[in-house]
């Protein structure tokens, strides 16, 4: 059993959580459900949090955002190394520390173009003229392995996008070691965008797809309505009313008739989609406008589960996680909405704690890198073939000089 370091900063971008996790392998040679020791969050610093949300944008140069890589490692560093004191960890005591890094962009593959495309001599065709995958996560991985004296793992995305994969979302490799044993499962992880995996001891047939956003609209309307970052607890949307008509125009997105797997971004239902929809509809009250975003969430997680699980009827379980688990309104809706049958509840019940699943996943894809271990669900997410996701940057203690 070793100790494993996590970090996380989702598409929420509400801080960076750190996680502490014992980890050990099966008999056949996959991790058993991780351990869950101990777990902290960081802000991030005004300054850099401005310029990430500049970034999200496309508002900043490349020559600023070659800083901002560096500075979002120093942040990642500064949270890990803080962590590590805290807990008492010494350089050795952890096996590796695994983020994925900050995601500024994102841009999924076209799968029904993939199927017919011959770029077997070509690759550079593929992301040229082609419909294959691509993005970009910042946080130089040296600073932290530098800070930290600790193996890093980071940027899990870019080998699934190599292999015509989505790359996004990741969870369904943490939801395959951990749940395997009691699947089949629907696993539910609302960040500002929401995504359900499907997890099961067979891995062909398990599935990973976004279901549109989670909080991303609910934070975006506070921000500008309420000067607040959320709405805790769904009180604003609870003293609200859903306006029917601007329900009608959301459930009209074309996100909806993208078939999985699929990811979303903040191009889909970021500030850009948030604004419009407040200048469209700028004659409902602020509170009105909360209820309505934080309804549609509701709507699009559970129209996209019923829509694309086509094996629900053998499914008793959807095990939530996020930060949206904390929005006690939004659960009730998610609840309302529902299919018959199926309970929902959160991942604390298996051991796993809910606002801590996303960075215990890139601590277990970490664990999984340093020991050669297929960490992908080439079902779930199109690739062509499992791999090792993953980049690992070695720290200076560890140099042969």
């Amino acid at each position: 059993m070793v100790k494993v370091i996590g970090l996380n900063s989702g598409s929420s971008f509400d801080g960076v959580d750190v996680v502490l996790v014992e980890i050990e392998n099966g008999a056949d040679g996959y991790p058993k459900r991780p351990k869950f020791i101990a777990g902290n969050s960081y802000d991030w610093p005004k300054p850099v949090a401005d310029m990430v949300l500049r970034a999200f944008e496309n508002k900043i140069s490349l020559f600023e955002l070659n800083r901002l890589n560096y500075l979002a490692g120093a942040v990642y560093a500064e949270s890990a190394r803080s962590f590590m004191r805290a807990q008492n960890l010494k350089p050795g005591d952890v096996e590796v520390i695994g983020f994925d890094g900050q995601t500024i962009y994102q841009e999924p593959p076209v799968h029904s173009l993939l199927r017919n495309y011959d770029d077997s001599e070509d690759l550079v065709s593929r992301w040229l003229d082609g419909p294959y995958p691509c993005g970009l996560q910042i946080g130089e991985p040296s600073i932290v392995a530098v800070a930290c004296e600790t193996p890093v793992v980071t940027q899990f995305r870019p080998m699934e996008h190599a292999l015509g994969g989505t790359g996004a979302p990741l969870m369904q490799y943490l939801d395959y070691v951990a749940f395997r044993d009691i699947g089949p499962i629907l696993t539910l992880n609302i960040g500002g965008i929401a995504n359900c995996h499907r997890a099961d001891a067979d891995r062909s047939k398990m599935m990973a797809f976004d279901t549109g956003p989670g909080n991303v609209m609910i934070d975006h309307v506070m921000r500008a309505k309420f000067n607040k970052p959320y709405d805790k607890n769904g009180d604003v949307a609870r003293s609200g009313k859903v306006d029917e008509k601007l329900m009608g125009f959301l459930k009209e997105h074309d996100f909806f008739k993208r078939p999985v797997p699929r990811s979303a971004w903040r191009l889909d239902f970021g500030s850009r989609y948030a604004d419009k929809v407040m200048a469209d509809y700028k004659h409902l009250s602020d509170k009105d406008l909360v209820a309505t975003v934080t309804e549609f969430a509701a709507y699009a997680i559970t129209r996209s589960i019923t829509d694309n699980v086509k094996s629900i009827g053998e499914i008793s379980t959807i095990m939530a996680s996020g930060g949206g688990t904390r929005n006690g309104y939004l659960m009730e809706r998610l609840a309302a909405y529902m299919p018959r049958g199926l309970r929902l509840t959160l991942s604390d019940e298996f051991g796993v704690p809910a606002a801590f699943k996303e960075a215990i996943k890139f601590a277990t894809l970490a664990h999984a890198t340093v020991n050669h271990l297929a960490n992908n669900i080439p079902a779930a997410s199109g690739a062509v073939n499992f791999a090792i996701l993953g980049k690992l940057v070695l720290p200076p203690r560890m140099a042969k000089v």
